[in-house]
């Protein structure tokens, strides 16, 4: 049996504060890259840019001539008019908020997932992504003060540059993929709200962590070791560490191949219980993750509701009841709806994908398999799992593995808020 909770308490020296909402909103008082000199103080504004698809297969095939590639992918059927249309599409986004920063005398570079480096980041007074909420999640992750390794809290501000397929609910309002001047007024002009969005914290913790994990970036298009050396936060033993990627939507705990079951040891809070579990993988997200992959992994259907309902008549023997009068489709909106809750709260939200709840498992029963926790514990007993963190970096979470995943306010996420 192991303990987790004495181990990491030894180890680390880490207290959970119990009074984290308080201590978020003192940040957001404290917390300001912009004051009242705004013009002044915002000089360098980073663009993360999208990768198109487009640019992938010009990366991917570089010894080709652009009429060559072209029938290349048309050749196997790929619509290479809707990659260029798209790539256009973006581009002329990302060059319309280039020029309006400049147009006010900021600085800008651009980079995008491929050239995005530390010094850059560091450089920066705003890191600017434009494309969708993929895009977002890339800079924040970088915009880490772990990675970062200088303590400095620099905002991040996304334009969404395809609001018509794009949800981007981490980006400013759709109206400003239009209104691109308009939307660097105001942000130069401070007319806008603060605010901060929580973050995941994940700790390594043992005695295997002296040994640095190598992270992969999962992306779509580009697969690839990212920068990670000269940024693991080490505890003074070596029995722990810090993973200098903070989790902005959600990290994710379970075997790579999907149809594998994932066996996982979990302990939420400061519980003496240790719960052996054998599911699909464990999803643990924010507030601002819990639109995403969260509410999609618990979402309730209007058929479910309707067979509920159908249960519930039968049971009762009642015809013409009230029950009658419900609508199945609001009653699953607002179920959905509730799933959601604040981008600043500082609670975790832990979803047990598909746990098996047969037999002996879980051991010992009673854990649910959706709930809320200041912190959680994980022991993997898997055979080729990984820890992936906004469904893109991934360390590898094998056998006898341990993590700490937690809330710090000092960890939110700076940005800002224009929905009048």
């Amino acid at each position: 049996m192991f303990h987790f909770h004495q181990l990491l308490r030894h180890v680390s020296g880490l207290h959970h504060h119990t009074t984290l909402q308080h201590a978020l909103k003192a940040q957001q008082q404290q917390r300001r890259q912009f004051g009242s000199g705004a013009r002044e103080q915002l000089r360098r504004v980073l663009v993360v840019s999208k990768l198109t698809r487009l640019e992938f297969e010009k990366i991917r095939e570089e010894q080709l001539s652009d009429e060559c590639l072209e029938q290349k992918i048309r050749d196997r059927g790929t619509d290479y008019d809707a990659l260029k249309y798209y790539h256009h599409l973006h581009k002329d986004v990302e060059r319309q908020v280039v020029r309006s920063f400049q147009q006010h005398g900021i600085e800008v570079q651009v980079v995008n997932r491929i050239t995005i480096h530390k010094d850059a980041l560091q450089w920066a007074d705003l890191i600017v992504p434009i494309g969708g909420d993929g895009t977002f999640l890339l800079a924040a992750g970088r915009a880490s003060p772990f990675f970062l390794s200088n303590g400095k809290k620099t905002p991040v501000v996304g334009f969404n540059s395809d609001p018509r397929r794009s949800e981007g609910r981490l980006m400013l309002p759709k109206q400003y993929s239009v209104q691109v001047d308009e939307a660097v007024r105001r942000i130069i002009a401070q007319d806008f709200r603060w605010m901060h969005r929580s973050r995941i914290r994940t700790t390594l913790v043992g005695a295997a962590t002296t040994e640095r994990p190598s992270p992969m970036d999962l992306h779509e298009f580009h697969s690839q070791p990212v920068e990670h050396q000269e940024v693991m936060s080490t505890a003074p033993n070596g029995k722990s560490r810090i993973l200098p990627y903070l989790a902005l939507n959600e990290v994710f705990i379970g075997e790579m191949l999907s149809a594998r079951v994932s066996h996982l040891h979990l302990r939420i809070d400061s519980s003496d219980v240790t719960t052996k579990t054998k599911s699909s993988g464990l999803c643990v997200s924010t507030g601002t993750g819990s639109t995403s992959w969260l509410t999609s992994m618990n979402r309730l259907s209007t058929n479910n509701v309707k067979d509920l309902l159908a249960i519930v008549r039968k049971r009762t023997g009642q015809t013409g009841s009230p029950l009658d009068t419900i609508d199945p489709e609001s009653v699953s909106q607002e179920y959905n709806d509730n799933l959601v809750f604040a981008p600043d709260d500082p609670r975790l939200c832990y979803s047990i994908r598909e746990q098996i709840c047969v037999g002996v498992w879980p051991n010992p029963k009673g854990l649910e398999s959706r709930g809320f926790a200041k912190e959680i514990f994980v022991k993997s007993r898997c055979v080729d799992a990984s820890l992936v963190i906004d469904g893109s970096i991934a360390y590898n979470f094998n056998d006898g593995a341990r993590a700490l995943l937690e809330v710090y306010p000092e960890d939110s996420l700076l940005t800002i808020d224009m929905d009048d």
